[in-house]
């Protein structure tokens, strides 16, 4: 039996966990379920998952990786939404589908990689 993954998604105030084969993407998985890390706007405009237009974007509260792709480095080191399409699963984690997003998110620079979004930044 293959190894399996608890994901904790928080999405409008609401907590949905998912058991996730390892390895597998997290935006399909999100998608499968029936969760879906875009906005009305790009629901229908996105890049299919190719890592290139960065509407997929969520934050984790736990289990974030390392970033491998490009793009999803960038958005870790500058404090943006991580693209849920670069990201394959191999641990339990917790994330938030961003609410407030129109079509990417805000930064946060709380968020900047190696930083806990719980710190200060003066």
């Amino acid at each position: 039996m293959a190894q399996t993954h608890e994901l904790r998604v928080k999405v409008h105030g609401e907590e949905h966990v998912i058991q996730a084969a390892d390895g597998a993407n997290l935006r399909k998985t999100l998608l499968s379920a029936g969760l879906t890390p875009y906005t009305a706007i790009t629901r229908g405009v996105n890049c299919g998952g190719r890592g290139i237009c960065a509407t997929c974007g969520v934050h984790f509260e736990a289990g974030e990786p390392a970033p491998v792709h490009w793009h999803d480095k960038l958005a870790a080191r500058f404090g943006y939404p991580r693209l849920s399409c670069q990201i394959a699963i191999h641990n339990a984690m917790t994330i938030a589908i961003i609410a407030d997003k129109v079509i990417w998110g805000a930064r946060d620079p709380a968020r900047r990689f190696g930083i806990s979004p719980r710190c200060q930044i003066d």
